[in-house]
């Protein structure tokens, strides 16, 4: 006992020598949208540039899984900084049905905001959906806001969810006209920094541009249009052209906000989403992927070094993460004698929506969905007089018959406890929040997918959940650790880090081995 307590009093002595000195100028956040973990091992000797930096100076924690379910983008992101799962978060899928509004929703979308940086009158995003805080806005609450925070992305999801309810800007692409954009949740007019990279056409850069394999230049991989215009832009989105874009508005708000040179710790979230855009395309044993790993690895390194010259020697520090990982395809694991298929996702809601109807009568029973999770019509129950408990275990029985469907979760189930205690188990429990989630969670068998072309993620297993976590930085003490820890912990390690209060959701705990002793 008094060992333990002994141990207990230096790990907490540890920590408060650690939080005590002066935390860097600058905490810079990069995600790389769908980058397994074994992109780091299976390219690894071939990185010379950021991801390099990162395995060689970085604390490395080998094992590192999101603990919930499904593993889609906005939970993901909304994850890293946060510590919190969807149960407490209130993100609980990239969109949800809204029984309030009675209608999908995002997890940005936000009616009262308007879109800044583009043409037309459209609607704008914000975080309004996250119910806690980040380790960005317990920056800001601990210095009185003297600090900064910005967040960029592909995606408006990606740009905004990470840096939470405090940040200063948020700015994601636009395919439409080929700008970044923003919105008045952030701003009253649209800043004349980002107006005047806009203006400069950098998008434009690669009109008629090929990109090529990276170990054959003969073999080209994507051809991009000559002319400006959404299907050059969408294409853009899916080569690693549009990471470099990215990094380079990156460096643009590095100068134009003053990122790492102010009264304490400012905060910059980079997401690029190239790897996302071209993997669900081919998969993650594409050629592709190979040459869109190395090309990554590049585009971080000079955002790295861009960020380091400006926040100063020793001032920066850096936390590397994927928001999920994702699934082969199916028929390159059919040629390998592994497991896998497709079940189309019309062909599972629509025998749930015949079987309601045989059963109960005419009426639309699915009134929304987050994925292949259905939202039930209580409206046409309670005009029925039926119980919602029965409409709801038939309709879970119902999806358990159609074949490689793993498991099937009633709100019921989820909201009283009758759960088993395994991984699957736990990580659906964990995405589940009583006031959004869906009345039912669909869980298929390992490499089943709902998606009839190319792949995708969402699964509790461990190919959608496993990916890279390293923290770089003064202080942190490099290294590959094996133990196995949860993307929840990297929001209350760097609290701990920079000394300000552990965000208000997180259920993470302190990574001590990166923590000089």
């Amino acid at each position: 006992m008094k060992k333990l307590l002994l141990l207990a009093l230096l790990a907490a002595l540890s920590l408060a020598a650690n939080a005590a000195k002066t935390p860097p100028k600058l905490l810079l956040v990069v995600v790389v949208d769908q980058f397994r973990y074994d992109y780091l091992t299976r390219f690894g000797p071939e990185y010379k540039g950021g991801l390099a930096r990162l395995l060689n100076e970085g604390a490395d924690f080998t094992n590192a899984n999101y603990e919930h379910f499904p593993t889609v983008t906005a939970i993901g992101h909304s994850t890293v900084l946060t510590g919190a799962t969807p149960s407490v978060s209130g993100i609980v899928g990239n969109e949800w049905y809204d029984r309030e509004t009675k209608k999908n929703v995002t997890s940005v979308s936000d009616d009262n905001t308007k879109l800044l940086g583009a043409p037309g009158d459209r609607r704008g995003s914000s975080p309004h959906e996250l119910l806690v805080s980040t380790v960005a806005d317990e920056i800001k609450l601990a210095n009185g806001g003297r600090t900064r925070t910005i967040g960029i992305s592909a995606k408006d999801r990606a740009a905004i969810l990470p840096v939470g309810r405090m940040a200063d800007g948020a700015f994601w692409f636009d395919s439409g006209s080929g700008n970044f954009v923003s919105s008045t949740f952030y701003y009253k007019t649209f800043p004349d920094w980002a107006a005047h990279f806009n203006d400069s056409r950098a998008a434009d850069r690669w009109l008629g541009k090929q990109w090529t394999a990276a170990n054959d230049p003969t073999k080209v991989l994507r051809k991009l249009d000559a002319a400006p215009g959404k299907g050059y832009y969408d294409n853009l989105e899916r080569t690693p052209f549009h990471d470099e874009l990215i990094e380079a508005f990156a460096e643009a708000a590095i100068d134009a906000e003053q990122l790492g040179r102010h009264d304490g710790t400012d905060v910059m979230s980079v997401s690029f989403s190239a790897t996302d855009r071209i993997g669900h395309q081919v998969g993650p044993n594409a050629e592709e992927m190979h040459s869109l790993a190395l090309w990554t690895d590049q585009t971080i390194g000079r955002l790295i070094k861009y960020a380091e010259e400006k926040a100063g020697a020793g001032n920066l520090v850096v936390a590397f993460t994927a928001d999920h990982g994702v699934a082969p395809l199916p028929e390159y694991l059919h040629e390998r004698n592994m497991p896998g298929g497709r079940i189309p996702e019309t062909t599972v809601l629509g025998a749930l929506q015949s079987a309601l109807v045989q059963r109960y009568g005419e009426g639309k029973w699915v009134v929304g969905y987050s994925g292949p999770a259905p939202y039930l019509n209580l409206d046409l129950i309670h005009e029925k007089k039926l119980s919602y408990e029965e409409v709801q275990d038939f309709a879970a029985d119902v999806l358990r018959s159609v074949a490689h469907i793993f498991r099937v979760y009633t709100r019921q189930q989820l909201m009283f406890g009758s759960l088993l205690n395994d991984m699957v188990d736990r990580r659906v429990r964990a995405g589940f929040n009583a006031e959004r989630s869906s009345d039912i969670f669909v869980v298929s068998d390992p490499y089943w997918l709902f998606e009839m072309s190319g792949t995708s993620h969402g699964t509790p297993w461990t190919y959608d959940t496993h990916v890279p976590l390293i923290i770089m930085g003064p202080g942190l003490k490099a290294g590959h650790y094996n133990r196995e820890v949860a993307i929840n912990d990297l929001a209350p390690t760097l609290a701990t880090y920079l000394n300000v209060q552990t965000p208000s959701g997180s259920s993470g705990h302190v990574l001590l081995e990166a923590l000089e002793r």
